[in-house]
């Protein structure tokens, strides 16, 4: 599994952190980690500290938020999503078809007015 940011991908200047090249064993690793550790115990989750995901150009942290900020950034490298539970869980629950069986689909894991899109990707298009 990849993890790259990509700039300005439409003609809106929209920017996108994606989630990339992973089959559906490492899909239900990181739905695991979304439940039992961010969910469950409420922990900050640093991507780099993933053994099984490989940043590309950022580094991405996974945060428990009072509000739904998506992800923000300040230096276009280290990158943070800030999201409550409730939509940690809806991320369970988009992830879960990537988990059953390989694909060739997408998801945008948050619908959120922000800049940055949070896209899941087997094979890295929307």
């Amino acid at each position: 599994m990849k993890l790259e940011f990509l700039e300005n991908v439409n003609e809106y200047n929209d920017h996108v952190m994606r989630l990339y090249d992973f089959d559906s064993s490492q899909a239900t690793l990181f739905r695991q980690i979304i439940e039992q550790l961010i969910i469950d115990k409420n922990r900050t989750i640093e991507m780099t500290s993933l053994s099984f995901i490989k940043n590309i150009n950022c580094e991405l942290t996974l945060r428990i938020a009072n509000i739904d900020n998506g992800i923000t950034s300040t230096d276009q490298k280290n990158f943070f999503c800030d999201l409550t539970i409730k939509n940690y869980e809806n991320i369970k629950r988009l992830l879960e078809p990537f988990c059953r069986k390989e694909s060739k689909g997408f998801e945008f894991l948050y619908e959120i007015d922000n800049p940055i899109e949070f896209l899941f990707s087997p094979n890295g298009t929307w």
